[in-house]
């Protein structure tokens, strides 16, 4: 059953009414075809004017849909190839953070080898249980980084998908040295040899989401945010309650949109309309032909000028001159 955020029930009550319409025709001989019509295109005029003009809050709640693709669910309609690697040769497997080799092509060529990885979160309770959320351990980076460090061996781009609300914050994480491996993540990835694609899928918060973000070109798919924090925890600090995370949200700037003006991602990555949820396939069909077209392009360039542009782009972030 599809789940409807409060913003889309208007739509929920309309493709209620072309259900029972529909369900009318195959129980009686009447000939619904000319009401059907309309409502379908009422249905979709309400849906373009919706999704035309959603506040960032409710980008927000888009980015968290539970019928959002996640990692493995792309990875599952793109590559045509995965082989999961595991464990990140210290401690043991993190199942928050998933990575291997893959194939991605287009139909009638000859198929590309990258490396993904992407943090996954859970459909159910005990899945997100397993996957403890979506959010990664320090053993999660590390392995991230043995994945990295595998595919710039082997001469392979690497594509990383992002969907964290942040690093682990138990006890246990900072004792096994939490921020030390993201920063060492950071520094890793600047220093790639290898093209390095990195695409924002769902929610991008604080260091979790940058410990896999430093690459030659950062996407954002168009309901998707970018933030050091979440708007329920800059309310909670700014105002000391949740009540205020919509105002929160307008004032962080923290959607696709924003993120591009402010030069931190490079370009926004179109969704079918009414989100992600809406059309799996095309959504993945989308995406695998944005990394194709952005591998070809950075294949093109020196390795040593591609790390060079890479420090070059963050090195600028945030630079004001007077």
């Amino acid at each position: 059953m599809r789940t409807y955020l409060d913003f889309e029930k208007p739509i929920a009550d309309l493709e209620a009414r072309l259900e029972e319409t529909k369900k009318l025709a195959q129980t009686s001989n009447v000939d619904v075809s000319e009401a059907v019509n309309v409502l379908e295109q009422s249905i979709d005029k309400l849906r373009r004017e919706i999704f035309q003009n959603l506040t960032r809050w409710q980008r927000v709640q888009l980015s968290r849909h539970p019928d959002r693709p996640y990692t493995l669910d792309y990875i599952s309609l793109m590559c045509d190839q995965f082989i999961e690697l595991h464990g990140d040769r210290t401690v043991r497997d993190d199942p928050a953070m998933v990575g291997g080799f893959c194939e991605l092509g287009r139909a009638g060529e000859p198929g590309q080898t990258v490396m993904i990885i992407g943090q996954q979160k859970g459909r159910n309770t005990k899945q997100r249980q397993y996957r403890n959320f979506g959010m990664p351990n320090p053993e999660g980076y590390r392995k991230a980084l043995r994945l990295m460090k595998l595919a710039e061996k082997f001469n392979k781009p690497i594509v990383t998908l992002i969907d964290t609300p942040g690093a682990f914050p138990g006890l246990e994480a900072e004792e096994r040295g939490q921020g030390e491996a993201i920063a060492r993540n950071l520094k890793e990835m600047f220093m790639l040899t290898v093209p390095v694609i990195c695409i924002v899928i769902g929610e991008g918060a604080s260091g979790g989401a940058l410990g896999i973000a430093i690459g030659d070109k950062v996407f954002m798919l168009e309901n998707t945010w970018y933030s050091v924090i979440s708007p329920e925890n800059c309310s909670t600090i700014l105002w000391r309650s949740w009540d205020f995370k919509e105002q929160a949200a307008e004032a962080m700037k923290l959607t696709a949109r924003d993120m591009q003006m402010n030069k931190l991602v490079d370009e926004i990555v179109e969704e079918p309309l009414g989100g992600a949820h809406n059309d799996h396939q095309a959504m993945a069909n989308h995406l695998k032909e944005v990394i194709l077209n952005a591998i070809e392009q950075l294949n093109a360039i020196d390795p040593q000028e591609r790390i060079n542009q890479r420090i070059d782009k963050f090195c600028e972030m945030g630079v004001v001159l007077e």
